[in-house]
């Protein structure tokens, strides 16, 4: 019989959760706020953990990240269950490790396939830690980027985002490493002066969100969908373990990173010295390879964007374009931006 670890302050849903988990054949503990459940947990070790967030002594955020630092207890699945229904409350538990988010009031059949549905995920993660420990040491499952990101697809957590929304924010904490499976994504933050700087694009396939994997570090950067997302999430804990016991899969996450410096590096030196129209030019063709449009298909990018990127200013920005049009390089319809002469804009001075 699975052992449940119910967390609630509310005497009366306590006990009536608890009723229901046992009528469904579960051990049910239960402990009246954070500080006691936290206690419960490290001693008693429970299959899963049901947590409310706002009570006293501690929260259920609290409770989380007291699991989290505990190498006995970082692995039991966690659900929250909580009143607090905006979405930047959802974010926040599952960003700091949840496994699942329920809403009170809830359906008893909702509660129990959320436990069923992660009971049986760490099951499966269980038999596949056991059935990797039998294999030859030497032997590593993940070999390239490639297998990571089938790591991703199978193991991860999958996000929608629709264009303009942001995914996280300059200074949040970074828990989560992202695989874009559709969409568009671009980083950027506050220059001293105010001015929205765009520090990177990613396009679909890309890995992004990785800042330190030993420390906790936050994000450096903010960022935002500027096209319809579809993510997939991985903890920074889970990513670290992988990381941990598959060698060149990390070497080439490293040389990926080097790649990413690489290319800042050179964005920096265009920026710094390039004339306006180069940088222009330049960004087109980036906006353009990133959305994996063939070189005289339109492609649909707002103007503040491709400033940004090009670290030029606005006006700056809309003259060129002009000018580019009045030369017949590319054409341009409301926000869509058709290249003409693509050997024009890659030789421009």
């Amino acid at each position: 019989m699975k052992n449940i670890l119910l967390i609630e302050d509310d005497v009366i849903l306590r006990e009536n959760t608890a009723e229901l988990l046992e009528l469904s054949d579960y051990d049910v503990t239960t402990a009246p706020n954070g500080r006691i459940g936290l206690e419960l947990a490290k001693n008693s070790l429970p299959d899963i953990i049901i947590c409310d967030i706002m009570m006293p002594e501690l929260d259920g955020y609290g409770v989380l990240e007291g699991l989290a630092g505990d190498e006995k207890t970082k692995h039991i699945p966690f659900i929250f269950l909580s009143a607090k229904t905006e979405r930047k409350d959802v974010r926040k538990g599952m960003d700091l490790g949840a496994d699942d988010y329920i809403t009170k009031p809830f359906e008893e059949e909702e509660l129990i396939s959320a436990i069923e549905s992660r009971l049986a995920k760490a099951a499966i993660l269980k038999d596949r830690h056991d059935s990797e420990k039998q294999t030859d040491s030497n032997e590593e499952e993940l070999r390239t980027l490639n297998d990571l990101k089938i790591f991703f697809d199978d193991n991860g957590e999958t996000l929608s985002f629709p264009q303009g929304e942001v995914i996280y924010g300059e200074g949040q904490n970074s828990n989560y490493i992202y695989l874009i499976s559709k969409g568009l994504i671009k980083c950027h933050k506050l220059d001293d002066q105010g001015k929205d700087l765009t520090t990177a694009l990613y396009k679909e396939d890309d890995l992004f969100g990785y800042t330190s994997f030993t420390q906790n570090t936050p994000y450096q950067e903010t960022a935002t969908a500027i096209q319809d997302a579809v993510l997939i999430g991985i903890s920074k804990n889970e990513l670290k373990e992988v990381l941990n016991s598959n060698h060149k899969v990390t070497l080439e996450l490293i040389q990926l990173l080097t790649e990413d410096l690489t290319m800042v590096k050179d964005q920096l030196l265009q920026m710094a010295y390039s004339s306006v129209k180069k940088r222009t030019a330049n960004t087109i063709l980036k906006f353009a390879e990133k959305l994996n449009r063939k070189p005289n298909d339109a492609i649909r990018i707002s103007r503040n964007d491709l400033a940004s990127v090009a670290g030029i200013a606005l006006e700056s920005l809309i003259r060129t374009l002009s000018s580019f049009k009045d030369m017949g390089i590319i054409e341009i319809e409301g926000r869509n931006i058709k290249i003409l002469d693509i050997n024009k804009l890659q030789q421009m001075d």
